[in-house]
């Protein structure tokens, strides 16, 4: 907090905040300051920076700021403050709603690939002491650096990575081999080992019960892939792969829903009444949360009521209630972004997130259709095959059990021969 209101002149060594002192540095009182990694803050007992913060960022406050130092009333209104944060929850929600919010989404791959190529290879190859003529990356060299050495929504491990390649060129040329070298996926190989990351694609097919999900991340969009199975004899509903609340709450919407509209989706009461079901959401190391997985959920656990299968060329998004209706969610560049990159083809969405679509690069929105759903129905009709290919058995009863007596109120339990 020192830092930002500065020292009183009883200490020795006092001085200024950094807010003063940068004004008196530039010699106006209206520039422009960032403040880089906002969410970063710290909190200990030093001071609370955001407490600081609160005041300097206030326009209802600013006009008075007091550093210490100078015990002054110093007006700050004309200052013109650019944060910088990559999460918002960290932000202190006071602090969070004194400043406008800006969402800059990431970078898609033909972006990245622009970039690297304009910006990151001319610069790498001038910091590593290397001329224009003795190194050349293709560009499947970088698409290849970007979807499996390097998993962000920014360019900064690729260039890091660049860097590490135009090295190992530097390295040759300062053993006396003077020879071009062309960078090529199988050289990329070569110099940094096999690739870090195996981003999911989309499966040739989708046994029942399987759907095709799109998540957002820091690091961008992610395609997730949500199984649903039968338990025979079993009850209700089973949850894995690390969900939060949010998340297990959309799954039990999920089932409640088709179960109380079982008839309009030709489903048997029975088939849900008398199985237990078991969802999982893989990659169970990675801790999952939110609502927007409810329509893959609904089309995970249809198609394992009906037998018929979800199109592998489908991901979807959005959030379900339980009279049916879908809600917008969040991140769709992103999400949208990574279903592409996995080879999907079609994309739902709900209705109300159509417009978000204008943000997706025109290159990459030619080849997807956007199918907009309003409804869990519309969702079902447009993922759903139309026909039944593994139906589900119902009424199963467990092998043997007819033996046990309808009387014995024991649980049923292993035991050891005496």
């Amino acid at each position: 907090e020192a830092e930002l209101r500065g020292h009183r002149r009883t200490y020795i060594g006092s001085m200024p905040g950094r807010i003063i002192q940068s004004l008196r540095r530039v010699g106006v009182n209206n520039p422009v300051m960032m403040l880089d990694e906002i969410d970063k803050l710290g909190n200990d007992y030093r001071g609370d920076p955001s407490a600081a913060l609160l005041e300097i960022l206030d326009p209802q406050q600013n006009n008075s700021f007091r550093d210490h130092y100078l015990d002054l009333p110093f007006d700050l209104s004309k200052v013109f403050f650019i944060a910088t944060a990559n999460q918002l929850a960290p932000i202190p929600a006071p602090l969070r709603d004194r400043m406008e919010i800006i969402q800059l989404a990431g970078y898609s791959d033909m972006e990245k690939l622009n970039i690297a190529k304009q910006y990151l290879v001319p610069r790498q190859i001038t910091e590593n002491g290397l001329k224009e003529n003795q190194i050349e990356i293709t560009d499947d060299a970088i698409n290849l650096l970007t979807g499996r050495y390097t998993r962000e929504a920014g360019v900064r491990q690729l260039e890091r990575t660049i860097g590490n390649l135009a090295r190992k060129v530097a390295l040759k040329v300062a053993q006396g081999d003077e020879t071009h070298e062309t960078i090529t996926p199988t050289e990329v190989k070569k110099y940094l080992g096999a690739p870090r990351f195996y981003p999911e694609k989309a499966r040739e097919e989708n046994p029942a019960g399987v759907a095709t999900g799109m998540a957002w991340t820091e690091m961008g969009g992610e395609v997730l892939f949500i199984e649903a199975t039968a338990l025979p004899g079993g009850s209700g509903l089973t949850l894995t792969g690390q969900l939060g609340d949010v998340m297990k709450e959309s799954a039990q919407a999920a089932r409640s829903y088709l179960w109380s509209h079982a008839a309009e989706f030709n489903i048997s009461p029975n088939a849900i009444k008398e199985n237990g079901v078991h969802l999982h959401v893989p990659a169970g190391a990675i801790p999952k949360d939110g609502p927007s997985a409810g329509v893959t959920m609904a089309s995970a656990l249809a198609s394992l009521y009906t037998g018929r299968r979800v199109r592998s060329d489908t991901a979807m998004t959005g959030e379900i209630t339980l009279s049916g209706l879908v809600f917008p969610v969040g991140g769709i560049k992103e999400k949208v972004l990574a279903a592409h990159r996995a080879g999907i083809r079609r994309i739902i969405l709900p209705d109300r997130n159509e417009a978000d679509t204008e943000e997706i690069p025109e290159d990459v929105l030619k080849e997807l259709e956007i199918i907009p759903a309003m409804r869990v129905s519309d969702v079902l009709n447009a993922a759903l095959e139309t026909e039944a290919t593994e139906p589900m058995a119902v009424n199963y009863k467990i092998p043997g059990s007819e033996t046990v007596s309808e009387n014995l109120n024991e649980p049923l339990i292993a035991k050891e021969k005496s």
